[in-house]
């Protein structure tokens, strides 16, 4: 299984949801994890406004200012946060499932675990890659297109 199919879905939208692009950068997505951090920090610049930003950098200031935040800026950056967070889990989801396929363990068309013996899926009856019949079945759809 390649490295990038070991990561946990869980944690990446863990770290997402720390710091938004960080779960991104856990699956070792460079530019997603830019584009959501870019994305927020833009974000955060437009719809905060100036007079509600501490002149110190302490925890009560920042808690300060998360009280008196406008209910629309409140809402978009928690949504960019959300947001990030499901394309991180989904997108380690969809890595580690084709890492699977790639490994034989499950079936790329029904995606249950498949027994190593076998040419063919037990759930859904379709060939396996590596199968006779599965390279055939690739060259009759290049034959079809």
């Amino acid at each position: 299984m390649s490295e990038t199919g070991k990561k946990r879905p869980w944690l990446a939208a863990l770290l997402g949801l720390l710091v938004s692009g960080l779960g991104h950068l856990y699956l070792r997505e460079w530019l997603r994890s830019l584009v959501w951090f870019s994305l927020y920090l833009v974000s955060f610049e437009l719809l905060v406004p100036d007079a509600i930003m501490p002149a110190e950098p302490t925890l009560a200031a920042y808690q300060g200012m998360a009280d008196s935040l406008p209910l629309d800026a409140a809402l978009a950056l928690s949504s960019i946060v959300i947001f990030g967070m499901i394309d991180a889990y989904l997108l380690a989801k969809r890595t580690h499932r084709q890492a699977e396929v790639e490994a034989g363990n499950t079936c790329p068309h029904c995606g249950k675990d498949v027994d190593d013996d076998l040419e063919f899926c037990h759930w859904c009856t379709n060939p396996l890659p590596g199968s006779e019949a599965f390279d055939a079945a690739a060259e009759d759809e290049s034959d079809a297109s």
